[in-house]
This record gives structure tokens, sequence and C-alpha cells, in this order.
């Protein structure tokens, strides 16, 4: 399940406050409809969210865009970052089950492990981009003075375009683990799902 990731650089010129990085997060939801997990599975392929990067349907996606706002400091001979706050918006899009009084329990045993893990997945999917949006701030805070304010724009230009490249890795290489694993994956949740409804730490589905 690869990412929309729509990468902006602010640089302002104007004091920000200081502190950690911020995670703006909203939800949106598409219906999915169906008696069996064939139905389900058809509707995912044709209702979920569309990636452009792939240009197919996948059943959960994260959208993301990061915002830099940076503040300068010049002196006699050089200039500094004197502050940096980092905003990564992220909006992440999830499916919903219309859920048929008439479906069978298996089937919505299914749904329901699998619609957790979908759920989960995007969840990594914005903590990667935190993470990486904290590891930006800091960097950019930490930076070197250089000998001019240009200088200095162009130095966390260059910082921040070495770490959204490498939270871009980071968030290919997890749907990459994620998709060898998914089978097994499922069929464990499956597995757990079950123990627990039969020991009654679960309803019924």
């Amino acid at each position: 399940m690869k990412r929309t990731l729509l990468c902006a650089l602010l640089l302002a010129a104007t004091a920000v406050p200081a502190g950690a990085a911020n995670l703006v997060k909203t939800y949106s939801y598409f219906a999915v409809g169906g008696r069996t997990l064939e139905d389900i599975e058809a509707q995912l392929s044709k209702r979920g969210p569309q990636v452009k990067s792939t240009g197919s349907r996948h059943p959960g996606a994260t959208q993301m865009a990061f915002t830099t706002r940076i503040s300068y400091a010049g002196q006699s001979g050089s200039c500094r970052i004197a502050d940096a706050a980092v905003t990564v918006k992220v909006k992440v899009i999830l499916p919903e089950w219309s859920r048929p009084r008439k479906a069978d329990a298996d089937v919505r045993l299914f749904w329901d492990t699998l619609s957790s893990d979908i759920k989960r997945h995007e969840e990594r999917h914005v903590e990667i981009a935190k993470n990486h949006a904290r590891e930006l701030e800091d960097a950019l805070k930490a930076a070197y003075p250089q000998k001019d304010c240009d200088a200095a724009k162009a130095k966390a230009a260059q910082i921040t375009a070495a770490i959204l490249a490498r939270h871009d890795r980071a968030q290919v290489q997890f749907d990459r683990v994620e998709s060898v694993n998914f089978e097994s994956r499922i069929l464990r949740l499956l597995r757990y799902r079950v123990e627990r409804i039969g020991n009654g730490r679960l309803p019924p589905t």
C-alpha cells in the first residue's frame, strides 16, 4: 500500500513557536458492501482510494504533507537557523463495511480481522511520518551557521530534501515488508481472534 506523499517546503523568515514536530490527523471512510469474501474483495478493488504512484486502488491509504517553517538570525559574517517548526498533515482513508444481516460468521470474522489490520498498517505510516518530521525539526535546529542567510536557506533545503528522501524510503520499505508478510500475518491474526472469542475475551462476531 504505497502512500501519496505531498512534501511541501515553506521557508519563512518569521519567528515561529518552538516545540516538537506537530501532527494534524484526519480520517475519511469509503463504503464497502457485499456478503461474501469475494464481494468484499471486489468492493475494495473498485472503491478503495487510488494511489497516483501506482495507478491502482488500495484497501486503505494515508496522504501526507510536510510543512516546514524556519526563522533565521543574521550576524556580522554569518547567518543561522534561529528556529524551525515542522508540521505533518495526514489524512487516513479507511474502508467501512455496510454489514448485511445475513453475512456469515466467518465473513464477519475475516472482515473484523482485515479492517483492524488495515487501520494498524495506516497508523504505522503516520508514525513513520511523525518520526521523520521530528528528525527534520531537530536537524534544522542543530544546523551550523552559514556565511549568510542565502547559504543558510540552501543548507535548510538540503537537510529537508535528505530527510524527506529517507522518509519516503522508509515508507516504501515498510510497505514491501508488510506485503510479503500479509498472508501469514492475517492467518495469525485470525487464529488469535478465534482464540480470544473462544475464551470469552472477545464477543462473537
